[in-house]
């Protein structure tokens, strides 16, 4: 048991290199790990598993610092507890160009960060993802192998960002026991005082959406501790709003918003100093509190040898499918599953809608490889994201595959960014591309953090018909487009869509939109390839009569416009070539070889799609015709609204033909 001196000494360390690296750095949030100091150091030495030397153990707690600008608390703590690559020299560079310790905590930067977070309550919503993967992983291969908690630290901007209450309705509803969140309750946000906008009793709002709550003082370490012990017996989720004061220890900043994002100074420091009695100078730990810490960090090494021990003894085929899944790697056949598959599509030739094809495509996937976790926001029988393998997740079996996220587009795309990090599943999940508008904050994340996480969004255009206008997206391939590190796939028929999900799965550092359609579309790839085709991003899938004079590009729903439009130019003695294009981003990463070849020298470019035109001037140049829309769609049957927005084939050929004449 450590002494109240001890605790006061080992949680004064990290306020002292939180503050002294914020200060040196000139920018940063000192408050936080002030007020802070003393949950993280009961919970690193008396409550979390965790070995510094094995930082990726599969069995170790997660801790997720969800007011992630309090980063000097987390880097502090993976210095104190001996993580070998965050060392004295990372902390004196906090915030600066190419050290670990960026502003605010990246995963992939530094061992031991489990997430990226910054964004208030992405952090928060991610753990829900976590923890309910390992409800699933502990159903799949017990307690020997996966029993842990993921622990939170959230503040108020946490709890006031809207993605707070879908996750944690979520978790509510799931029965998460294992998620414990640690509330930074010090009423301070940036503009002053956090009644200047709100007076939420988030006690109250937390046991409502079925989770425990209380009230502790967050500088006691005996409260503390009785909470957290109280929370890892507890059958739901636990939240513990811990009473503290931002800045604690400065002198005149401490409690006010003037400690939260900027240094405190060379006076405020001094002030702490003496306020704390803390001699030694600044980056420096006495030595028997480093080795206090040190001791902490080693503890975790028993645990994890005695796991190790379990793992070694483990049945070999369950260890072997365990060690695959923690690797990230899919199942051996899983190629020839899908080159088989694929074969088979292009003989039957089916006529189905591409949301249609990626269910198809899914009954295949989720046979082959059993660690896929499917869902949906509400519009499973829409998004066709369900299998005969994927049964629901419920409170009373984690066993299953199938989440209902409700309608909750944020809370899903954060939480299966979580599922994803959490390691052993591989996670998607659907709703309308309209509202890919809603998830993208997460979205972008995975993208930054280089995930797989997967994104099913259909109804992917003015195709959908009569729900109108604000269902229909026309910017959102361009705007998903701009993201970098994301793949957004569009393909045109069942064989692209197994091609398109075959990609998804392999793209371990790389997270993938499978934007589908609602209507019908006819098989244009009817002659099988064992290539991937649609890896290449485009490829030619019609190929002109003689020396082009036309190359049209289109997407998903429009190529077979395309190919119409083909047939009337060239019946009117306009040779023409079609390019599908289903990846832009993959088409990018190409060889100047491969792209110019597919691009061609056809003098005449255009390209299809029924969104806006832009990122299509790369392929068709800024001269090149364009066939889609310039604005929001309308209510209307799909039969209408095609012609009447002018994407059609004989609106496609039309404007070829004119400017062929005008040449």
């Amino acid at each position: 048991m450590t002494s109240r001196e001890q605790h006061d000494r080992m949680a004064n360390a990290i306020r002292f290199l939180s503050m002294d690296a914020v200060e040196k750095a000139n920018s940063g949030h000192p408050g936080l790990p002030m007020g802070c100091a003393d949950i993280a150091t009961v919970l690193f030495t008396r409550f979390l598993k965790y070995d510094p030397k094995a930082p990726h153990w599969a069995d170790r707690d997660r801790f997720i610092l969800s007011a992630g600008h309090g980063s000097m608390l987390l880097y502090s703590l993976l210095y104190l507890t001996g993580y070998e690559d965050m060392t004295i020299d990372q902390i004196k560079h906090f915030r600066q160009l190419g050290s670990k310790t960026a502003g605010h905590p990246e995963y992939g930067h530094a061992t031991g960060i489990e997430t990226t977070t910054g964004p208030l309550g992405q952090g928060l919503a991610n753990s829900v993802g976590f923890a309910l993967g390992e409800r699933i992983m502990n159903a799949a291969f017990g307690n020997d192998l996966v029993d842990h908690y993921t622990y939170v630290l959230a503040g108020d901007g946490c709890l006031m960002e809207g993605v707070s209450q879908e996750a944690i309705a979520l978790a509510g509803h799931l029965k998460l026991n294992k998620l414990i969140v640690f509330w930074d309750n010090n009423n301070i946000s940036i503009d002053g005082p956090v009644s200047l906008a709100d007076n939420t009793d988030q006690v109250a709002r937390f046991q409502a959406s079925g989770w425990n709550a209380s009230h502790i003082d967050g500088t006691d370490p005996e409260a503390i501790a009785y909470a957290i012990e109280a929370a890892r017996h507890s059958d739901k989720p636990t939240m513990i709003a811990c009473k503290t004061t931002i800045g604690f220890g400065a002198p005149t900043k401490a409690g006010t918003n003037k400690a939260h994002g900027s240094p405190l100074g060379a006076d405020e420091i001094a002030g702490a100093r003496k306020f704390f009695n803390w001699q030694s100078p600044p980056f420096e730990i006495p030595a028997e509190i480093l080795e206090a810490w040190r001791a902490a960090g080693k503890a975790g090494a028993k645990p994890r040898t005695d796991w190790e021990g379990r793992l070694a003894k483990a049945e070999p085929k369950l260890k072997a499918e365990f060690e695959r899944r923690l690797a990230g790697k899919l199942p051996s056949n899983f190629d020839a599953v899908i080159a088989e598959y694929k074969k088979k599509l292009s003989a039957d030739k089916p006529k189905v809608a591409t949301r249609k094809s990626s269910e198809m495509a899914l009954e295949v996937i989720n046979g082959a490889v059993p660690e896929t976790i499917g869902g949906s926001a509400d519009l499973t029988g829409s998004n066709n994201t369900k299998t005969s393998q994927t049964k629901n997740i419920t409170p009373d079996d984690y066993g299953q595959r199938y989440v209902h996220y409700g309608i909750r587009e944020h809370g899903m795309a954060a939480a299966i960014n979580g599922l994803t990090l959490h390691g052993g599943l591989i996670a998607y999940g659907g709703t309308f591309m309209c509202f890919s508008d809603y998830a993208r904050p997460s979205m972008r994340l995975s993208s930054l953090m280089g995930i797989r996480s997967i994104f099913v969004m259909t109804h992917d255009s003015i195709g959908l018909g009569e729900d109108g206008p604000t269902h229909q997206p026309v910017e959102h391939l361009a705007a998903l487009r701009a993201i970098p590190n994301h793949n957004v796939f569009r393909p045109a028929d069942a064989v692209e869509t197994a091609e398109c999900w075959q990609i998804a799965l392999e793209s371990e550092k790389t997270p993938s939109t499978l934007a589908l359609t609602r209507q019908n579309l006819p098989t244009v790839r009817t002659e099988h390839s064992a290539k991937n085709l649609s890896s290449q991003g485009a490829y030619e899938l019609a190929a002109a009569s003689g020396e082009a004079a036309v190359t049209i590009f289109a997407t998903g729903s429009e190529v077979e416009i395309a190919l119409g439009a083909r047939d009337l130019l060239e019946k009117h003695g306009h040779p023409t070539r079609v390019v599908s294009v289903p990846c832009f981003e993959l088409f990018d990463k190409q060889s100047d070889d491969y792209r110019k070849k597919t691009i061609g020298n056809a003098p005449i470019k255009m390209a299809i799609e029924a969104g806006i035109r832009q990122g299509w001037d790369h392929l068709i140049g800024s001269d090149g015709i364009f066939v889609g829309m310039t604005g929001f769609g309308a209510s209307g049957t799909i039969e209408q609204l095609y012609p009447h927005f002018g994407i059609t084939a004989e609106a496609a050929a039309k404007a070829a033909e004119a400017r062929l004449h005008a040449k």
